[in-house]
This record gives structure tokens, sequence and C-alpha cells, in this order.
């Protein structure tokens, strides 16, 4: 069932261009200095035919809850959504959103100097000024209220969510954000799907940023359940601001 995306509408996207492209489940909003609608969608329907044409290959790919041995001739977005499923401990199916993000965000990058690619709320960032990303956490008193700051030193970079409260995505927790910064959206969408698993009630906020940290390529975690909030590592949140780019959501 299609969930209408309504933290889109929260997006300020100064002097790029936001633009949708929409393909069966796949609904990626894009930001980027010149209108590339058609490309989006050309490379949307490359990238989503390879994962099914594998599938049909190796349904286990598709199925698992945990790492998979894959074919040595899989296509590149394969290869790395299995790497970074097994890095988290995860079924490769939780990085396909971040794994479309980021291929189709740097397909664009040849014809914009910042893209910014949103898919269920894995984002893929390659930007050349500070943007802000504003957190949806759904019914958590904390929701819309903070933004992480993302400097152009950090990009290109992942930023990926998980929750067990909001969207249709498989969740084992119920945090109502589990987000990961990485320089691979591939693995933080992984990551988030691994860190929310463990989180019933906030007093599972530490240990999910404990097990966050030893997942390898994982630079920032931010747990929200409820009213509590856990951050380690490379993260800057300040206040959320009418001039933030985009929301980070499930």
């Amino acid at each position: 069932m299609y969930e209408p995306r309504t933290y889109r509408n929260w997006e300020n996207a100064g002097c790029l261009i936001p633009f949708q492209v929409m393909e069966e489940e796949t609904d990626l909003f894009i930001l980027a200095s010149t209108e590339l609608k058609e490309l989006g969608y050309y490379f949307v329907k490359k990238y989503r035919q390879e994962i099914i044409d594998y599938i049909k290959r190796q349904p286990e790919f598709a199925s698992s809850l945990k790492p998979v041995k894959i074919h040595l001739d899989a296509s590149s977005i394969i290869r790395d959504m299995a790497e970074a499923a097994a890095k988290a401990s995860v079924g490769p199916m939780a990085a396909v959103a971040g794994a479309v993000a980021e291929y189709v965000g740097k397909e664009l990058l040849a014809y914009s100097s910042e893209v910014l690619v949103e898919n269920g709320g894995d984002i893929f960032v390659h930007t050349l000024s500070t943007r802000r990303i504003g957190i949806f956490a759904g019914k958590s008193t904390l929701s819309g209220t903070l933004a992480l700051e993302i400097s152009p030193d950090q990009s290109p970079l992942g930023i990926c969510t998980s929750s067990g409260t909001v969207g249709h995505s498989l969740s084992f927790g119920k945090a109502d954000a589990a987000i990961v910064i990485s320089k691979s959206a591939i693995l933080a969408d992984a990551a988030a799907t691994a860190v929310a698993n463990l989180v019933q009630t906030s007093d599972d906020i530490p240990l999910a940023l404990e097990h966050g940290q030893k997942i390898e390529g994982v630079s920032g975690l931010v747990v929200i359940k409820d009213d509590k909030i856990g951050i380690w590592g490379n993260v800057k949140l300040c206040p959320i601001s009418p001039h933030a780019d985009l929301k980070v959501s499930e």
C-alpha cells in the first residue's frame, strides 16, 4: 500500500530544482541543479531491472533476512547490497532503497554538480554547500524539531533511516527513527535496519548505539524512541528551520 510521503512537503530546495521519479514501488524525490526527470527515470528502470533479474536467478536474495552468498558474475549493485548486508548481518534487500538512491544519484552527477536523492527516507547526498536534513520520527515529540547539518567535505554521503513505527518496511524493533550516516548509502540502509531491530523501548537506545558503532563503515548514529534520543559519531544536530533541504523518514 502506498503511504503518502507528506514529509517531502517540508523541503526547501533553495537554488536546486526538485522533481519526482516513480516506477512501480520505487518513488524517488530528487534535488539537482537542473531538471533531470527523464534521465532519473532511465536509471531507476536500469537498476530496478538488474535487481529483478538477479532475484529471478537467486530468489533467496529477496527473501533472506540474513546475508547470502551471491554469484560471481552478479552486477555491481547486487555485489554492493550483498557486501553491506554482510557487514550489518541483515538480508540484502535491507539495502535496496539506499542502493537505488546511491546508484541513481551517482549517475546524475554526470549532469549536475549537486544531487540529493531521497528514497523512502534513505538519502544519497552530494553537495557543494552546507545542507540541513530534517528528522521525521513519526509520533515522537522530537519529530520535526531537529535537523542533521551536512557540510560539503562530508559528501558524497548516505543518510538512511529505519523505523518500526513509520512506513511499511520490515523492522523487528519499535524505534521511531534509527538514522545511520556513512559514506555509502547502501551500507547506511542495511545498518539502519540492524540498529532499529534492537529498539523495543527507549531503554534499548544505548544497546542500539553500541551495536551500530561496530558495523564497519558507519560514521554516525541517531536513535529516537518516544521522547528519548541517542547520538554517536560524526553527527551535527541543529534546530529544524524553514531552510531544511530534505527530511529523513522511513
